[in-house]
């Protein structure tokens, strides 16, 4: 089955001003609604870049044990891959569940992404 996060893009004022009125019930968000913002497509592109999808597809294919494991997997330094993850893992694209002797296993919670922002400014 297909999961796909949806994601916007949005300035900070108008996440805020959506969020404000999601909180006061005057707005109803969609199903199909972004559930993550970024502030601009560069960000976006900065977590979804060339490098780090490479690490979502070594993720989901090695099913690394350990962060330790996916450090020698990918060659990436521990300090960028944990910084990367935890970013992911903000965005909810990344889950870190907690395994055996407290090592921390990384999972992709989406294999879709769907885009919304608007063609202008």
């Amino acid at each position: 089955m297909t999961k796909t996060l949806h994601v916007g893009i949005a300035s900070y004022e108008t996440m805020k001003s959506r969020t404000m009125a999601i909180a006061r019930g005057q707005l109803k968000p969609k199903k199909d609604d972004p559930k993550v913002w970024f502030t601009s497509i560069e960000s976006f592109a900065k977590v979804l870049s060339d490098r780090n999808r490479a690490l979502l597809e070594i993720i989901v294919k090695e099913k690394p044990a350990s962060i330790a494991e996916l450090e020698t997997m990918s060659g990436r330094a521990k300090s960028n891959l944990s910084r990367t993850l935890r970013t992911m893992q903000r965005y909810g694209l990344v889950e870190l569940e907690k395994g055996e002797g407290g090592k921390l296993i990384p999972h992709v919670t989406y294999d879709r992404i769907a885009l919304e922002m608007p063609a202008y400014s």
